[in-house]
């Protein structure tokens, strides 16, 4: 309902809606999802490496601290013991722990590196990718939609990379490193300690499928709020003129208040990992501290304070390292979830993927469509139509709204393929072309153009990224425009952007015609191109349109009928099928549809 005006080319998006059976098989592969991450951190393949090894490093000689202090503890039980022991042991235990903070530095800033590496080619791949689908792909999802997964879910998966990748490595090796220790110090002590991991995991599973479903559900929710306000925001003329700030205001509510409930339950569950560990891992403590005096009091060999404190300290650190991974698990699975999504655009068939198409410089400009049948959304679009139009001829297509002739230009631009019979270029059938070089020779001139982000000039020289000033001035004399931009404080050099920067619709018309000039297309493609503007507008741009079709093929659509009846061929359509065609004249003296419509045009004109 609140779709731009300006996507007349388009067929109209239905409502968003979310299915949550798709969503959900997008998220269940993390294995290949974190490989695919994997490819990308690759790019910084020596630093990757190396940091990989600094991380072992790091992570081996944090466990020789402890075994150091309980060394000094044996020491001060027996007596033996002096100061310059004292200070030699306290002096390695700086300079390991000040070359681990060194390490851990030196970690995070390549991490940051490497992570930044990453994502700038994922969303450089995305963006990309983006240019090269097919229209279909954008006419089912929301702006909003895809711009959530090229910031919201690409940052996600930086900040993880950030952070997570040095943790879950050094809590591995760290708790490897600590299970070959305790079990030398002491078997049965290191039995009692992992009787508690068996609890341990279980927990963190139960916990882990559901903290990954609940990022999942906020993923999606996020989405639609994204979605939504995008679409309200650029809705807004639409929504003033009816009144419907009110209904606006409870739709987005009520999809923040989804958003809402589903980031509760995620922090909620992501956050009773650390108290379930921390639980297991004081009363491990205590039976660990308890068994091991006991030990001493039996006087079992080899058992000292010493080995006590050592294996408590270990102990402690047992369970932080499964404590860390749970954590950082946690984060991952927010990160999957944004990087499975983005990674399922990646996925998707790209326009221009086959391979050995038919390349062209130029055109004659020949069309024929035969028995083409195309169905969008379930509904028959158009029904079986065969037509040709010769080089250098102007058809026009009319009719009411619905009838197909946005489809037929649609077609012909190769944004669709038939359903069923086939649509031919100079003999060529379209889907044995190239569609790169097929654009680069059809212009196409909307009924509210889309202007970029930028100067009118560069908007006009979109037509042709290497045209000079002095070309693109020309194009905008010979399309009526130039005395419009000179006018404007700015001219040439005047900012304008999606909204139109001030500019009216006659005025982005012209802009659009001045464009198509510059390209000089061997097609032409106008999609009713003189509605909704005054009496003067409009003649300057039928004067700027008999310059632009000249000597090419015009396919025009429109809703003011004294612009097409000079066309070579006029085609009627009604509920996707042709029912008159013929040159002006011909359809006139036929008093069929066409006729019909040219006298509600007169009576509507004499009333007015």
């Amino acid at each position: 309902m609140m779709k731009k005006l300006s996507d007349a080319f388009r067929y109209k998006r239905p409502a968003y809606t979310t299915n949550a059976s798709k969503q959900k098989a997008k998220v269940e592969n993390p294995k290949g999802t974190l490989l695919r991450i994997w490819h990308y951190m690759l790019l910084e393949r020596r630093l990757l490496f190396s940091t990989l090894g600094m991380i072992i490093v790091s992570s081996i000689l944090a466990l020789v601290g402890p075994v150091i202090l309980g060394h000094i503890v044996d020491r001060f039980v027996s007596g033996e013991y002096t100061a310059g022991y004292l200070l030699q042991q306290l002096s390695w235990l700086l300079l390991i722990y000040s070359a681990v903070a060194v390490m851990t530095f030196l970690q995070g800033y390549w991490m940051i590196t490497i992570s930044q590496t990453a994502v700038y080619s994922i969303r450089k791949d995305l963006f990309v990718h983006l240019q090269k689908l097919k229209l279909a792909f954008f006419d089912k999802r929301q702006h909003g939609e895809l711009m959530s997964r090229m910031t919201n879910d690409v940052d996600n998966i930086s900040t993880t990379l950030n952070t997570s990748m040095v943790q879950i490595v050094s809590s591995i090796i760290t708790f490897i490193g600590i299970l070959a220790v305790m079990v030398i110090l002491s078997p049965i002590l290191t039995i009692i300690t992992l009787l508690v991991v068996p609890i341990m995991f279980i927990g963190i599973k139960w916990i882990t499928n559901r903290t990954r479903h609940a990022f999942r559900t906020q993923q999606q929710a996020v989405s639609k709020v994204n979605g939504y306000a995008e679409e309200s925001i650029s809705g807004q003329a639409v929504i003033k003129a009816y009144a419907q700030e009110s209904k606006v205001i409870g739709t987005f509510r009520d999809k923040t208040e989804e958003l809402q409930h589903a980031g509760f339950w995620a922090q909620t569950f992501s956050g009773f990992i650390p108290k379930w560990m921390n639980m297991l891992n004081n009363i491990s403590f205590a039976v660990i501290a308890g068994v091991g005096a006991l030990l001493i009091g039996y006087g079992r060999a080899g058992i000292t304070v010493g080995t006590i404190v050592i294996f408590l300290e270990y102990s402690r650190q047992f369970t932080r390292p499964l404590n860390d991974l749970a954590n950082q698990f946690n984060s991952l699975f927010s990160a999957l979830a944004g990087a499975e999504r983005v990674f399922g655009i990646l996925d998707e068939q790209e326009e221009h993927q086959e391979t050995a198409k038919e390349t062209i410089s130029k055109l004659r400009g020949d069309i024929h469509f035969e028995n083409v049948t195309f169905t969008y959304e379930g509904e028959p679009a158009l029904k079986d139509i065969s037509f040709s139009v010769q080089s250098g001829q102007m058809a026009a297509f009319v009719g009411p709204t619905g009838s197909g002739k946005t489809t037929i230009m649609n077609l012909i631009a190769g944004f669709y393929q038939p359903d069923q019979g086939q649509v031919t270029i100079d003999d060529m059938a379209l889907p044995e072309l190239d569609l790169s070089s097929y654009r680069n020779r059809i212009g196409v001139v909307l009924q509210q153009d889309f202007l970029f982000k930028g100067t009118i000039l560069e908007n006009i020289r979109y037509g042709k990224l290497d045209a000079t000033d002095d070309q693109v001035k020309e194009a905008a004399k010979a399309a009526n425009a130039h005395r419009f931009i000179t006018r404007l404080p700015d001219g040439y050099e005047t900012i304008v952007g999606q909204d139109g920067g001030g500019l009216s619709h006659g005025q982005r018309q012209l802009l659009s015609i001045a464009k198509a000039l510059l390209k000089d297309p061997d097609i032409l493609l106008l999609d009713e191109a003189t509605s909704s503007i005054d009496t003067i507008t409009e003649l300057r741009i039928q004067e700027a349109m008999k310059v632009l079709m000249e000597g090419r093929t015009s396919i025009v659509v429109a809703h003011r009928l004294n612009t097409i009846e000079q066309a070579d061929k006029i085609f009627v359509l009604q509920d996707g099928e042709i029912k008159e065609q013929g040159s002006h004249h011909k359809l006139i003296e036929q008093k069929g549809f066409y006729y019909a419509l040219q006298n509600e045009k007169k009576q509507h004109s004499s009333t007015s």
